[in-house]
């Protein structure tokens, strides 16, 4: 397995250690350590069934790994209680998938006081419509999902991964299902999202566009290997 290595930096926001994650089957993936310093965008890349995903959710607290280390803004996740991994999580690590999964019988700004109080927080609306505002969605916040475009779905998903200032921004396959323009914007956006809300970008994606605008990777190779 190959990796383009990241230094090490005292102000790293991301460290993976030891990881390996055993399928029921038995089937095993061992990824090369990881350390990435705040502030420095980098993409997870891989084929399809690479082992990706399954990469994305261990370090953003879905998937419990079979033995290492996942250290998130000098936290060692996975010896929090799953109470207390989920409040971290939504205090810390933003979440784009490529569908945005919003509660369709709330409105836009419902939907994002939601992500508050998932991570602990108060319900701040000044801060609600600051992210609205800064996303363009101003008129938008009691509008419900099914009246939004594509595109507003996927900025309204945007605001609720930034709601929090998380420590980490974590996309994955944003870009899968879009056309060379769109991509750039999505990029772009996630960019200056992150930038804007001091967080560090992580992309997963198997979509060599994006290399373009990000250079910093890590790659996760086909390899698997048996449990014997």
């Amino acid at each position: 397995m190959h990796t383009i290595m990241l230094e090490s930096s005292t102000d790293t926001v991301v460290r993976l250690q030891g990881l390996i994650y055993r399928y029921p089957l038995g089937v095993s993936l061992q990824f090369a350590d990881l350390e990435i310093p705040r502030g420095r965008h980098t993409l997870i890349l891989g084929d399809s069934g690479s082992g990706k995903t399954t990469l994305l959710h261990i370090l953003s607290g879905l998937l419990k790994p079979t033995s290492g280390q996942v250290t998130i803004a000098n936290q060692d996740i996975y010896q929090f209680t799953t109470k207390q991994l989920d409040h971290f999580r939504g205090q810390r690590i933003g979440l784009i998938f490529q569908d945005a999964h919003l509660v369709k019988s709330l409105t836009v700004k419902e939907n994002l006081q939601i992500a508050q109080g998932f991570a602990g927080a108060r319900i701040d609306i000044g801060r609600i419509r600051e992210v609205l505002d800064i996303l363009d969605l101003s008129d938008k916040e009691n509008d419900y999902p099914d009246t939004l475009s594509r595109g507003q779905m996927q900025r309204v998903a945007i605001a609720r991964a930034v709601i929090n200032r998380p420590a980490i921004l974590v996309a994955d396959e944003p870009t899968a299902s879009l056309d060379d323009r769109n991509t750039a914007s999505v990029v772009e956006l996630l960019l200056r999202q992150a930038e804007d809300q001091g967080a560090t970008l992580i992309i997963a994606t198997h979509d060599k566009r994006v290399k373009n605008r990000i250079p910093h990777a890590y790659q996760v190779d086909t390899g698997t290997s048996s449990n014997t």
